[in-house]
């Protein structure tokens, strides 16, 4: 058991019986009285977020976790594939598990997978992702007057604007944050 003190951004804690990875951790003092941790706790089963105030007299438990990175091979109907690309281990993650992620799910990439007591818990995307736009409407001549955009399907069959110069069979640079084009690749 750690003291509420020790928390820290990125750990995963068991709180109420369930993995819940730390958002955000203030320590906070309210006059005469004792100080207290305020953690926003993300429960990796469900997805919801929660503010819970921990006393310093409150125990915290840490789960073990682990960070590995895998290649994304396919997806079937048992799941999302990933592969150890040094033993060519095969982990499969749920739909549930993946979720909005599918989006930047692109074939032979590596991404990092959060693992809790040996099991996958969700994938940790970096900020951008380069992926090829598949389908793309060709610019129109003279529609230059300011910053116009279109429509492009990317190889995830994700749709994001970008700009009119960008052509089909192109890769470009997709935020993981808000899905906006950031650049070419």
């Amino acid at each position: 058991m750690a003291s509420p003190t020790d928390i820290r951004k990125g750990k995963v804690l068991d709180h109420l019986g369930a993995p819940h990875l730390v958002l955000d951790m203030q320590h906070r003092t309210q006059g005469r009285q004792a100080g207290f941790v305020q953690v926003t706790l993300r429960n990796l089963n469900t997805g919801s977020s929660t503010t819970t105030k921990l006393r310093s007299t409150d125990n915290v438990e840490f789960m073990h976790t682990e960070t590995q990175k895998l290649e994304y091979s396919y997806k079937d109907p048992d799941g999302y594939h990933f592969m150890d690309v040094e033993t060519f281990e095969d982990t499969i993650l749920s739909e549930d598990q993946v979720g909005d992620t599918k989006d930047f799910l692109v074939e032979n990439t590596i991404y990092s997978i959060l693992f809790i007591n040996d099991r996958p818990i969700e994938i940790d995307l970096p900020a951008a992702i380069e992926m090829k736009v598949v389908e793309s409407a060709e610019g129109v001549r003279g529609d230059t007057a300011s910053n116009v955009q279109k429509p492009a399907t990317l190889e995830t069959g994700m749709v994001v604007q970008v700009p009119l110069f960008i052509k089909q069979g192109e890769t470009i640079r997709v935020s993981t944050a808000d899905k906006t084009y950031l650049g070419r690749a």
